[in-house]
């Protein structure tokens, strides 16, 4: 690694203690700008060989994907850029994060180091940058548990610590204070909001305080990829409108139903995002710039959308009251479940109704993820659960 860049990275490494060895392995997926081999969500499931051989009427209600899939605007908009494929484009990058800037009230500018947007396949990537940005073997990634694990993988593969700090109970949200006497000298501090697998809010009082206690050099992290499904959640941009050390991310993956186009966002400070930017390169598919921008101007695509998940979400919840099924009441489009025996033998079990449901997590064993499908899946989830359940 000869650049001057190169050199600072290398520095700054080393500064935060990372030993040598560390280092290389580091050096190496920078030197080739090359996408991080951490981890992905369907790689860490359990069930994954079960979902490669999913039947084609298989009712997939396991990765919190939107069945809607793109709405018909992104669709053609897709469709009408296809032809240009054999060119970057990176107008169409730009265009989506100024479109983005405009609706949330951030400031837009096409020069790197006045930028507080930058746009991502998806928000895992941004993520990952960000642990190892800002973590160390000193200074740990801490997420709540249950909660997404790619930082946590991210951290593992560099060398840094992680820190899982339990939801509180009842309320099943971030506790925050605990988070900060776990983790005096956390590097990255991670909140979904809401939550993933529980579709759980935590407040935003709780993040400002989150913000405000943290301590010095570590930057707090709002993961919002599913805050559309929600009218009850406050998104966190106004933190990054006041220069705190807090970068949000955005995904289109889950309410606008591009999980497989692939675009996202990191909104932050100019030099929060810096730090990301020198881990890895970031070229965009064309098909996704687009699709995100249609999407955003779509009018009344996010109240629609959150109302069908909503009806379709609380339809199920009454039918599991009715039967005294215990379960944990979501915010989003999943939702977590408990089946009172080994949550990998029930997936089994589903799945022999050809109904796949999402995984468990370690610190609830017996309790299982559901995404939530059309009217129709989730129908057909009910009959699925009744026979494997027992009601």
């Amino acid at each position: 690694m000869g650049t001057v860049v190169e050199a600072a990275q290398k520095a700054d490494l080393l500064r935060r203690g990372f030993s040598r060895r560390q280092f290389g392995r580091i050096a190496s997926l920078l030197s080739a700008g090359a996408a991080l081999p951490f981890y992905n969500e369907s790689a860490l499931a359990h069930q994954i060989s079960k979902i490669y051989n999913m039947p084609p009427d298989a009712v997939r209600i396991n990765s919190n994907e939107n069945p809607l899939g793109p709405c018909a605007e992104a669709a053609d908009a897709i469709h009408s850029v296809v032809k240009n494929g054999g060119r970057y484009m990176f107008e169409q990058t730009d265009l989506l994060a100024q479109t983005m800037a405009e609706q949330e009230n951030i400031p837009f500018s096409r020069k790197p180091e006045e930028r507080y947007i930058d746009i991502y396949a998806g928000s895992t990537a941004a993520l990952h940058q960000a642990v190892i940005a800002f973590c160390s073997k000193d200074r740990p990634f801490v997420k709540a548990d249950p909660g997404y694990e790619a930082g946590e993988n991210a951290a593992g593969f560099i060398g840094a610590g992680a820190v899982d700090v339990p939801l509180r109970n009842g309320t099943w949200d971030h506790n925050v204070r605990k988070m900060l006497e776990m983790a005096p000298n956390a590097g990255l501090f991670y909140i979904c909001n809401p939550n993933n697998p529980t579709g759980t809010l935590t407040s935003h009082a709780d993040i400002e305080y989150l913000v405000a206690n943290k301590p010095a050099g570590s930057v707090v992290m709002v993961d919002e990829a599913y805050i559309h499904f929600t009218s009850k959640a406050e998104r966190c941009t106004d933190l990054v409108r006041a220069n705190k050390d807090v970068i949000v991310l955005r995904t289109f993956s889950k309410l606008y139903g591009m999980a497989g186009l692939r675009a996202g966002a990191a909104i932050a400070r100019p030099d929060l995002l810096q730090k990301l930017r020198t881990i890895s390169i970031n070229f965009m598919p064309i098909t996704g710039m687009v699709g995100a921008t249609a999407s955003l101007k779509a009018s009344n695509l996010v109240a629609e959308r959150r109302k069908i998940n909503s009806d379709n979400r609380e339809d199920t919840f009454n039918w599991l009251t009715a039967r005294n099924v215990e379960f944990i009441p979501s915010e989003s489009n999943c939702f977590m479940v408990k089946v009172k025996r080994p949550g990998k033998e029930f997936f089994a079990d589903m799945a022999k109704q050809n109904v796949f449901i999402g995984r468990t997590w370690p610190i609830w064993p017996t309790w299982v993820r559901v995404t939530v499908g059309t009217r129709d899946e989730m129908a057909k989830f009910k009959d699925a659960f009744a026979k494997c359940y027992g009601v």
